[in-house]
């Protein structure tokens, strides 16, 4: 039988199937060895509590783009009313420039965060080490030996240099599962950073003024929050074991629904500068 289907034919009655469209969502491809090895870490940190988390400082690096995000913004408009200026992201055909920037956080709050120019390597990643991470555990009294230090599997967290420098320094590193975003708080922090930076109606007008932008915002990042995302890691922990070490519901786009972000983003807190490098 040679029958032609349309593809609005389809739709419909995938529809009356009780189906609907989804935007398919981008994370980390995951092989059995990278769901196995995560599913063996949160196993073995099931029984830690909100104070075992609570002992880690949480490390990673992030781009930053001057005009708006990696993801969507949304705006309010009345239907029909014209377009305004603060109704659209603008776009400059080869980018608008952006900022790499590493950063740590605590229970405690946030903690030093530096710009990075250039490319970083195992040189400049031990020097960021020695400064904004020491300098952290300084200004919030954290003590060497019982403090836990996190970081990903990039080959310049893992080399030789930098765990010859963790050996050196006393310093527990959190042996980490690669692939594993949705298990480390601190890439939601990040998001809640770009949501700030989002909410200016004027984009920066350079480089410059988008890091200042960035050291405001970081500044200005309550205790609340950092507190709320650590304290979501026993959950984190559970979500992997129930999916036997794949994907889990904590993706970057619906922190707010599972409530790990507060609204509250105007405390002020002395004392963290950031720094170039």
């Amino acid at each position: 039988m040679d029958l032609s289907v349309t593809t609005q034919t389809i739709r419909n009655a995938l529809r009356k199937s009780g189906l609907k469209a989804a935007v398919k969502q981008k994370k980390p491809f995951l092989s059995k060895a990278h769901q196995r090895r995560r599913l063996e870490f949160a196993l073995e940190h099931q029984h830690w509590t909100l104070d075992d988390w609570s002992r880690v400082v949480w490390s990673d690096e992030t781009k930053i783009n001057r005009l708006g995000s990696d993801g969507r913004a949304w705006v309010w408009k009345k239907p029909g009313s014209a377009l305004r200026e603060q109704h659209i992201s603008g776009t400059v055909k080869f980018g608008g420039g952006s900022l790499m920037v590493w950063g740590c956080m605590t229970p405690r709050g946030v903690g030093y965060m530096c710009k990075i120019d250039g490319r970083m390597d195992a040189e400049l990643y031990t020097s960021i080490l020695q400064d904004e991470f020491l300098a952290t555990a300084e200004f919030y009294g954290l003590e060497r030996a019982n403090l836990i230090f996190q970081q990903d599997n990039d080959p310049k967290h893992t080399s030789l240099k930098a765990s010859k420098w963790f050996k050196q320094n006393h310093i527990n590193v959190l042996k980490w599962p690669a692939q594993s975003p949705d298990l480390n708080p601190i890439e939601h922090l990040w998001q809640h950073l770009k949501w700030q930076l989002n909410a200016y109606e004027v984009p920066a007008a350079g480089i410059h003024e988008l890091w200042d932008r960035v050291q405001m915002e970081w500044e200005r990042i309550p205790m609340e929050v950092c507190r709320n995302l650590i304290e979501s890691m026993p959950r984190r922990i559970e979500a992997v074991i129930k999916a036997k070490g794949a994907q889990t519901k904590y993706s970057e786009t619906c922190l707010r629904v599972w409530g790990l972000l507060t609204t509250k983003t105007h405390t002020k807190r002395q004392g963290i500068p950031s720094d170039n490098r």
